[in-house]
């Protein structure tokens, strides 16, 4: 018997019953987990790292620190793959870490109650890989290896860390998909993997991880579509998914999230309408879902007086209908992008209530009747751009100060003329 399953977007994970029809390569292909699999067990140490950690000086007291003993040992074995072959051991900022020194005054090693607590390896050329013995450091809070040149994936293993709080895997090389098992970490706050080369899908299971508060995933090659289970991380503050390859429609489940700071799902192919849920996130500051090809109208929930928007760009897509009114009511807006869309209907003069804008973009749609002279109201007002519309009328004067030359130009109106 023969089953295939790859190159479609299923979720969850793989029941054991059908692992031997799949076959391990069509197993590989279909990138989910196996259901009821163990975590992956820890990657065995050479005696000879132990042997070295429990010289009395790597560690003082071996005896009483056997706990100590074994993550330097672990960390004696990552070494040199961190560094990577071509690693320089001249140079003044490669690692320091041997048996000769206290482990405690290792580079980037830091210890609390006799065991390792965190790894701290941010922007230090190295130019190896993750290693899978990481997954040792069974007390680890914090690993940063970010803005490095590391290659390869990014080992499984990590799962494991029961304790940690932060994996910063940012602006490396890596490569492969995000490991599913990383949603077995409970502590788990922060995961930054941005600006690497990872592929496939966004893992459905990660919206298993109730402690995360920030996830950031952009500058990848991820695919398929937003999970809506990531609707679940109750605690979420900051979800970057920007410049991917994402598909799809946005999950309405998003705007159940009561912490969000920011949304950024700029840069993706997502299509469908912008979910009116969004506006129920009281405490979203930022929205940013320009160069996409979504289509349908600006819902008007987003105009929630309640919300905390500051900048709100939805440009570069193929918006239609009006200009909701009711987003005259974010007060504490300084950005509002809407340019190049297809926009139709009036300039609300509502938009002149908001006294903090510092930037108002309408430029590139098919917008019609006259400019409000509302929009001379808005005192920080530095950016102000109208043309490639339908405008009739005339500029208002207070308006004059806010458009170049070139701007005024392009809208092709003249200026009001001034009353008696």
């Amino acid at each position: 018997m023969t089953l295939r399953l790859s190159g479609n977007r299923l979720a969850g994970c793989i029941p054991e019953s059908l692992l031997a029809p799949l076959g391990n390569g069509e197993i590989f292909a279909i990138e989910l987990p196996i259901c009821g699999a163990p975590l992956p067990l820890p990657i065995p140490i050479a005696p000879r790292f132990t042997e070295q950690c429990s010289n009395g000086v790597a560690v003082p007291d071996p005896a009483s620190n056997p706990g100590l003993v074994s993550d330097c040992a672990t960390l004696l074995a990552s070494k040199d793959a961190l560094e990577g072959a071509s690693y320089n051991p001249k140079r003044e900022r490669d690692l320091n870490w041997s048996a000769d020194i206290g482990i405690s005054r290792w580079q980037g090693v830091r210890v609390e109650n006799n065991r390792v607590y965190q790894v701290r390896l941010a922007r230090r050329s190295l130019n190896g890989a993750i290693p899978p013995e990481l997954g040792n450091l069974s007390n680890l809070d914090k690993l940063w290896l970010n803005n490095n040149r590391l290659t390869g994936t990014i080992p499984s293993e990590l799962s494991n860390l029961a304790n940690l709080r932060e994996l910063w895997l940012g602006n490396n090389q890596l490569t492969g998909v995000i490991p599913p098992d990383l949603s077995n970490l409970p502590n788990l706050t922060e995961l930054d993997l941005r600006h690497n080369q990872l592929t496939g899908e966004i893992p459905p299971d990660l919206g298993n991880l109730a402690s995360l508060e920030e996830l950031m995933l952009l500058n990848n090659q991820l695919t398929g579509t937003i999970p809506p289970e990531l609707g679940n991380l109750a605690d979420i503050d900051n979800l970057h998914l920007d410049n991917n390859r994402l598909t799809g429609e946005i999950p309405p489940e998003l705007g159940n999230l009561p912490y969000l700071d920011t949304l950024n799902l700029s840069s993706n192919q997502l299509t469908g309408e912008i979910p009116p849920e969004l506006g129920n996130s009281d405490n979203l500051r930022m929205l940013r879902l320009y160069n996409n090809q979504l289509t349908g109208r600006i819902p008007p929930e987003l105009g929630n007086p309640s919300t905390r928007l500051l900048w709100l760009e939805l440009h570069n897509n193929q918006l239609t209908g009006e200009i909701p009114p009711k987003l005259g009511k974010l007060v504490n807006l300084l950005d509002l992008h809407l340019q190049d869309n297809q926009l139709t209907g009036e300039i609300p003069p509502e938009l002149g209530n908001l006294s903090n804008l510092e930037n108002l973009r309408l430029d590139n749609n098919q917008l019609t009747g006259f400019i409000p002279g509302e929009l001379g109201n808005i005192p920080n007002l530095a950016e102000l751009r109208l043309s490639g519309n339908r405008l009739a009328g005339c500029i208002p004067l207070s308006l004059r100060a806010l458009l170049s030359g070139e701007e005024i130009a392009l809208i092709g109106l003249p200026i009001c003329a001034a009353t008696a």
